[in-house]
């Protein structure tokens, strides 16, 4: 479909570049070959990948080169975009259809006008004013040059050993260089990873209880061991109140606690909060959460006038809540949507899923869709949730891996809400799976009987999607009556576990009796008590389950068994210690 009449020949300004700003032109221009487009960017460049930053100051991605998506003499050229670089957007007169302009370097204001206006603006680091936040030695990692000016401080410090990290290839510091980071996110955990790849001894302060907030704290707490198992320490629940400089011209991280850590560097990442300033001088509808308010097709609440990227607010789709999700997909989605509309196309957003992934160390953590806390917050208790623990292919082949996953589904139905998993292998796939599941209203069914890649080194025959929406039905069937280990304590459990497994840890008051003796058996147990039954991870159980269920017992499995035992109970190197 070729632009309309209505769009040929139109004027559009877009206020940012990066992700959405710099999707929205490019594909503007490969929809209409006659619009007069301008891209101003207040920064130095204008497509970059931001989410490169962290590995770059760890020295995976050497060359800052290597973070250009895409230069101003590229849209120029390749696009016939006039591309602005070290340019703002202070003003918008929407009465008037005019921006005006101001040069970063000189300060000389000029004004644009426009048919439509596309702002993406984004979300800059959130930088609290704290005593002694502005010391040297405090970055932020948001920006190239912010990226930049650690390199060059961490040089500059004379803090080099002679040695070569493994990892990166990248020189390291010399032993005892200490780097506290500050925030649990995406973010603070990269950075906090590269750095220890760096040689730095690394402190990451995170004010909540938990890293990874979208994360429900149990899954969380996989991600906190695997962090400490490799060296980083964490503070969590604890504050920041300032910052001050010691005798010897290191800095000092003061916390709301009291405590005092001492540091070379620090680091902050608190997250970031969306830039609405234009928006609101040009009186666009500004959310409760702080976003620009848009509709499906990324208008604002000025129809000439669209917004995308890190500053809007978007529907959830499960919820169907106002949301702030600053991933570069949506981002990217967006900025296509809006020149789809632009150009006289009826495209859609369906909405964001929150669909995310984190490498730390050997480990991954992803999830999508909505979390446990999240329904119990919107008042929703028509849910289920399971525990699993498949392997990410085969057992027989070498290199399998246990994958921790937590997913959540309608009771009344059986639709699919969402899902989490943590592991050292295959949690990508199987989150990118379950996102396009959740996408398509998937049910736990439709889970059961998915067609998925198969051969043991990449998967199982049943593999852990198809195992999730399998262990899911059998729930909802009344094949597997589902129990937690919060409605435990006054009841009858059964674990049905081996001696030697009980060895290393039993459950308080249990009675044992092995799956292979169970049959023999069965007059030890009560008919008129229901029976929860336990074993390491939920599948002996559920055969034990069954075996009572057709002998006339009451019974029902705990869901996930000894290691969602650990999970809910224990924190950091002990809650990843059995996967």
């Amino acid at each position: 479909m070729e632009a309309t009449g209505k769009s040929a020949g139109m004027k559009v300004v877009i206020v940012g570049g990066v992700a959405g700003g710099a999707s929205c032109a490019a594909r503007l221009r490969r929809l209409n070959e006659t619009a007069e487009i301008i891209m101003v960017e207040r920064g130095p460049y204008v497509s970059y990948a931001n989410c490169g930053l962290p590995y770059h100051v760890g020295g995976v991605i050497q060359k800052e080169a290597s973070l250009m998506v895409a230069d101003a003499n590229t849209f120029r050229s390749h696009f016939a975009v006039d591309a602005r670089t070290g340019c703002e957007a202070i003003k918008i007169s929407p009465d008037k259809k005019t921006v005006e302009l101001r040069d970063v370097a000189t300060g000389q204001v000029t004004t644009e006008s426009y048919d439509k206006l596309v702002l993406s603006p984004g979300a800059p680091s959130v930088r609290p004013p704290l005593p002694g936040i502005d010391l040297p030695g405090i970055f932020q990692v948001r920006t190239v040059p912010d990226a930049r000016a650690i390199r060059e401080w961490i040089e500059r410090g004379s803090l080099f050993l002679s040695g070569m990290d493994k990892y990166s290839g990248f020189q390291t510091v010399r032993p005892k260089t200490r780097a506290v980071v500050i925030g649990g996110g995406f973010i603070g955990l990269e950075t906090a990873e590269n750095l220890v790849h760096r040689g730095f001894d690394v402190t990451l302060i995170e004010m909540l209880d938990q890293v990874l907030a979208p994360l429900d704290q149990e899954m969380a707490r996989i991600v906190e061991g695997y962090v400490e198992r490799h060296g980083i320490r964490l503070a969590l629940n604890d504050g920041v109140a300032g910052f001050q400089q010691a005798a010897n011209g290191s800095l000092e991280v003061l916390t709301k606690s009291g405590k005092m850590h001492p540091a070379d560097i620090v680091i902050l990442a608190l997250g970031v909060r969306p830039d609405t300033a234009l928006a609101k001088t040009a009186g666009l509808e500004i959310g409760e959460r702080g976003g620009i308010r848009v509709d499906e097709q990324m208008r604002s609440s000025n129809p000439d006038i669209f917004a995308v990227g890190d500053a809007v607010e978007v529907r959830d789709f499960v919820t169907k809540e106002w949301s702030l999700i600053a991933l570069a997909g949506p981002a990217n989605r967006q900025g296509r949507i809006a020149a789809d509309v632009i150009a006289g196309r009826d495209s859609r957003f369906r909405g964001t899923q929150g669909t995310s992934i984190i490498g730390l160390f050997s480990a991954s953590a992803a999830w999508v869709g909505a979390s446990e806390k999240t329904l119990k917050r919107i008042g929703d208790s028509d849910y289920e949730k399971i525990y699993l623990y498949p392997n990410s292919h085969a057992g027989y082949y070498p290199g399998a891996r246990p994958i921790a996953m937590k997913i959540l589904f309608r009771k009344s139905d059986g639709r699919f809400l969402g899902a989490q998993a943590v592991g050292e292998d295959g949690v990508d796939k199987r989150i990118s799976a379950l996102a396009m599941a959740l996408q398509m209203g998937a049910t736990i069914y439709d889970l059961e009987e998915a067609e998925l890649c198969y051969a043991p080194q990449f998967g199982s025959a049943k593999d852990p999607v198809n195992f999730a929406g399998m262990v899911a039905a059998d729930i909802l069937r009344g094949d597997m009556p589902l129990s937690h280990w919060d409605a435990t304590d006054d009841a009858f459990l059964l674990d049905v576990r081996e001696p030697a497994e009980l060895a290393v840890e039993s459950v308080p008051g249990a009675h044992n009796i092995p799956m292979g003796q169970l049959r023999a058996r069965l007059a030890e147990l009560p008919k008129d008590r229901e029976i929860l039954i336990v074993c390491r991870s939920g599948q002996r159980a559920y055969y034990a389950t069954r075996v009572l269920l057709q002998n006339g017992f009451k019974a029902r499995t705990v869901a996930g068994g000894m290691l969602s035992r650990v999970i809910l109970s224990m924190t950091g190197e002990s809650a990843c210690s059995d996967l």
